[in-house]
């Protein structure tokens, strides 16, 4: 994305009078250029020097390059002051303020800033259509990717989807039940009256089945689920003299499938509302201290956000999710509503009927204070939530009897002390779990370490072992090479007779030869001593 100034003359007013004629002029380049000229041209530097201008400019802020280079290009001499065509609003107001500058939005300068887009690549020089496109995809992107970049544990939109299915879970839990109700009534009509609660009944429904197969035996576990003892024993003598109708078994069996999961559903219902409670202690702890994690969950849903409930004033909070009946009292000229959604905090039920439009006032200007404290606050503490219902508390004693309550500032100056202990406390924890998450770190890094060098200690090792194995081979046939040529002298000299094919023989065939040659000598020179002693003695 790049930065422009387009200076323009009388002339140029006079020419975009007409609407149509404004149209013809943007689309047909000739026309606009003619009429258009570009004074100065400003490349972003960076990618992020761009992100950081958009983010400005989306904000009404006046960025110090914007500065310098208005400074830099517009004129300052001469009899007329000139003027600077905006397209934001909020952005010529803040120019206007700071550089002191006469501003134009909206009218001429929106259809001359739609010509410069259309026709940028054209006026700028060595700028083609292609990479206009491809700068402006890509700030849009980072744009994008910055503004949708949140800390995961304060994301209000799980607030949102999960009080959207709660509500959803309690209509389907009411629908559902009240067919179990109608269904199983036709088999066992007297368990109706005796329990009133939903769950309780498709529970019941569930376990009891057939009327007829229902004995004391059974007695301990319906007072489990009925938590009463008078109950269980009233079902155990409905059921004996029930005046249901006979129900085959495979209608039982739909029945208590479908009971079962109704019980599933409200068990899962249960369980959602205690991770809302958790979720809200997380994004907003004041706002659920002072008037629920429920209602302040609604507040936050029929906001938006946690941010723009944060942004709405007290009298806007007051009537929330009364929208209906103000305009309708507008449009009758009859009484406004007095409260919205925060009419279902206790604070208002408590209330006397003459003091529901005061309490309700009153608790909407406090549920602004802990909204903006858990929007804007680092640290998210429930201290000022505590005390802020606190004050409510002490107004309400004061309608109705008429004790003076404390001083809003000594209440918060109280509450401010308390946060920041809590706060340093917090602070504390993190700083020790990360001290440990690095301490982990380092043991598994020391260990991956370690498990290296013993990897090249053994490679090492076996390279050694397989040099050692490779001599040895070499000796071997060294020696296996050495062997043919003793053979051939030992055969030569015990018997010449044997055969020169045999060339290839081990070492132990050898030295086994070796013995057999030297027995077979002493054989006969015995022989030869025997043979002489014979003819000396003859």
């Amino acid at each position: 994305m790049q930065r422009k100034v387009n200076v323009h003359t009388n002339n140029v007013v006079k020419i975009w009078t007409g609407n149509r004629k404004v149209e013809q002029s943007v689309l047909n380049l000739g026309k606009f250029t003619s009429v258009i000229k570009l004074s100065a041209f400003f490349p972003f530097k960076s990618a992020q020097g761009a992100l950081e201008n958009i983010n400005a400019v989306s904000e009404g802020v006046v960025h110090a390059d914007l500065k310098l280079f208005l400074e830099t290009n517009l004129p300052s001499g001469g009899k007329k002051k000139a003027m600077l065509g905006v397209s934001d609003a909020k952005l010529g107001a803040a120019l206007q303020e700071e550089l002191n500058l006469s501003i134009q939005t909206g009218g001429v300068v929106a259809e001359v800033i739609r010509g410069v887009r259309l026709h940028f690549h054209s006026l700028v020089k060595g700028l083609t259509a292609q990479a206009a496109s491809k700068a402006q995809l890509g700030l849009g992107h980072s744009y994008s990717r910055a503004k949708v970049k949140f800390n995961v544990n304060r994301a209000d939109n799980m607030i949102i989807q999960s009080i959207a299915l709660l509500d959803q879970l309690d209509k389907d839990i009411n629908t559902f039940s009240m067919r179990v109700r109608e269904w199983y009534g036709y088999h066992f009509p007297e368990l109706i009256k005796i329990v009133n609660d939903n769950s309780t009944y498709c529970k019941m429904a569930k376990l009891i089945g057939n009327r007829k197969e229902l004995t004391e035996e059974m007695l301990e576990a319906i007072e489990e689920i009925t938590m009463d003892s008078g109950k269980a024993q009233a079902i155990l003598d409905a059921s004996r003299s029930s005046m249901g109708m006979d129900i085959s078994p495979i209608d039982l069996i739909n029945i208590e499938s479908f009971s079962s999961r109704v019980v599933s559903l409200t068990e899962y219902r249960q369980g959602l509302q205690e991770y809302l409670r958790s979720k809200m202690g997380q994004v907003a702890p004041n706002l659920a201290a002072l008037i629920g994690e429920v209602v302040g969950a609604r507040l936050i849903s029929h906001a938006g956000s946690l941010t723009n409930l944060a942004k709405y004033p007290a009298s806007t909070v007051q009537i929330l999710g009364a929208e209906k009946a103000l305009f309708r009292a507008l449009k009758t000229r009859g009484n406004t509503p007095k409260y919205g959604l925060i009419f279902h905090s206790t604070f208002i039920g408590r209330a006397a009927a003459k003091n529901k439009g005061r309490i309700s006032r009153y608790l909407a200007n406090k549920c602004t204070i802990a909204s903006r404290i858990d929007c804007f606050s680092e640290v998210p503490t429930s201290v000022f939530g505590d005390k802020l219902r606190d004050q409510v508390e002490e107004r309400l004693a004061f309608y109705e009897t008429g004790d003076a309550p404390r001083k809003n500032l000594d209440v918060m100056k109280e509450a401010v002390v308390q946060a920041g202990e809590v706060a340093a406390e917090i602070k504390r924890k993190l700083e020790k779990k990360e001290k440990k998450k690095k301490k982990r770190e380092k043991r598994k890094l020391e260990a991956l370490s370690t498990a290296e060098g013993d990897d090249e200690e053994e490679a090492n090792g076996e390279a050694e072992e397989n040099g050692d194995a490779i001599k040895k081979k070499k000796k071997k046939k060294q020696a296996a090479e050495e062997e043919p040529e003793e053979e051939e002298v030992l055969t030569n000299g015990v018997d010449e007779a044997t055969p020169s094919k045999k060339k290839k023989k081990r070492k132990s065939d050898v030295v086994e030869a070796e013995p057999e040659a030297d027995v077979t000598q002493a054989e006969k020179k015995k022989k030869k001593k025997k043979k002489k002693a014979e003819e000396e003695d003859e």
